[in-house]
């Protein structure tokens, strides 16, 4: 079953109030100047990665589109805008039919961005584009920090698969948001069963400490758990006494035993005992999972441990340290007058301390070197160059008002991973650096 194909309804039922008060003050101002249907395009972008990031991993733009349909101001919504007295009845009366009629084009959901990449374009009408802006970036603010530290994580991880286990460290509806996010960015699984039911994301658990404790002896605890799981199970060894666990475990499951899990204590230590011993009482195939505050510098220091898979919880959903990617939402080019076929002027803020943009509609491609591998992100205006059109990074997510562009997760799942494998080595390191790839801007008329 593709859930991703089913249209399901995100987790409330408008998502109109996702937004900022100054965007609907803006709009009854725009309204009342005669500015409002300007033909206009709002642009995505941060100006920096996360301090020693290489990269940025996009994600959310599923969700993105699923709240751009949903954004719609229905009865309840406007009694409270009245109530308040938020904006004035003619500006009421104008959002009681809002419906998103404009176009979005961005980066594909799992691709990478840079520096200035305009990771989403966001055109039509003032009014309608800027309504959009909060609920666009708190999901792809959100969802693209968790996806890059699960990126960073899955690739030190190498081929060992890694679980996502961060439900009781955030807010339940962030939790599957996060979920989503690390599947994105390599994660096999997740202990949320929301997100499983929401995205079909491949679920898995079997027990907590309290089930070891709630039994009178260790020993009973897992017999319980083989008996209702199979010996296929997962025990948690580290309790009491890890090896007398291990012991115990063994007996109990037979060489079958699926695998052991190890939660606390020196971890690289601690596995390569465990394996030494599952080996020596002939349950060779047993797996070893290991969790316990990881992050991908802790996973990096386990590539030489026999571990086959990790659990991250905390470091994961809180995105490992930089828990926003610090996007903005820019108007970059509106029209001269309302007719619609006004040309675009470009505009963009001028102003000190390092938030100053570049105006015009920006087109984006990534131009590689003689080996095919990436070497730069090139941004501009205007004509894309010719030995560029093909390298083209921006794709048609929304046309008229109606998506177009909505994909499974596996497919968001695989483009990250071959985006990744393009860029250069360096790019999976963890040291401190600088981004792997330069972004170049190219100057030029702006499209109107």
């Amino acid at each position: 079953m593709d859930v991703a194909d089913l249209g399901l309804p995100v987790d409330v039922p408008s998502t109109a109030l996702f937004t900022d008060q100054y965007e609907l003050t803006m709009l009854q101002a725009a309204l009342k100047a005669g500015t409002a249907e300007r033909r206009s395009v709002f642009e995505v972008f941060t100006r920096r990665l996360p301090e020693g990031r290489r990269y940025g991993v996009v994600a959310g733009t599923g969700r993105v589109l699923d709240a751009v349909e949903n954004f719609r101001f229905d009865t309840g919504v406007l009694g409270f805008l009245r109530e308040r007295n938020i904006v004035d009845e003619a500006t009421l009366e104008w959002l009681a039919s809002y419906r998103f009629s404009g176009d979005v084009w961005g980066y594909p959901e799992g691709e990478v961005y840079f520096p200035g990449s305009p990771i989403m374009r966001v055109e039509g009408s003032f009014a309608e584009c800027v309504l959009l802006e909060t609920v666009i970036l708190s999901i792809l603010n959100h969802d693209s920090a968790i996806a890059a530290a699960a990126s960073r994580m899955s690739s030190a991880a190498g081929h060992r698969p890694l679980i996502e286990m961060g439900a009781r460290r955030t807010h339940e509806l962030a939790a599957v948001a996060a979920s989503r996010a690390a599947y994105v960015g390599g994660f096999a699984s997740t202990s949320d069963l929301a997100a499983g039911f929401r995205y079909n994301i491949p679920t898995v658990g079997t027990s907590a400490h309290a089930f070891t404790l709630l039994h009178d002896r260790e020993r009973d605890a897992f017999q319980a758990q083989v008996n209702s799981l199979g010996r296929n199970t997962t025990l948690l060894v580290d309790t009491y006494d890890v090896a007398e666990a291990v012991r115990t475990a063994v007996e109990i499951a037979g060489p079958e035993l699926g695998a052991v899990r190890i939660d606390s204590g020196d971890l690289l230590l601690v596995a390569h005992r465990v394996r030494q011993q599952l080996d020596e009482l002939g349950a060779t195939a047993t797996k070893i999972i290991v969790t316990s505050d990881l992050d991908e510098y802790a996973i990096a220091s386990l590539a030489a441990a026999p571990v086959d898979a990790y659990g991250v919880g905390t470091q994961l959903v809180t995105g490992s340290g930089h828990p926003t990617a610090s996007m903005v939402y820019k108007l970059v080019a509106r029209a001269e007058s309302d007719d619609p076929k006004a040309p675009l002027v470009p505009v963009a803020k001028k102003s000190s301390g390092g938030k100053t943009s570049i105006g015009g509609r920006k087109w984006a491609a990534r131009r590689l070197d003689a080996d095919g591998v990436a070497e730069a992100e090139v941004v501009g205006t205007g004509i894309v160059p010719a030995e560029l059109a093909d390298r083209q990074l921006l794709v048609e997510l929304v046309k008229g008002g109606d998506v177009v562009a909505r994909e499974p997760l596996d497919v968001v799942r695989d483009r990250h991973t071959a985006a990744r494998a393009g860029l250069p080595l360096s790019a999976t390191q963890l040291s401190r650096g600088e981004p792997v790839i330069p972004t170049e801007y190219v100057h030029g008329r702006s499209g109107s």
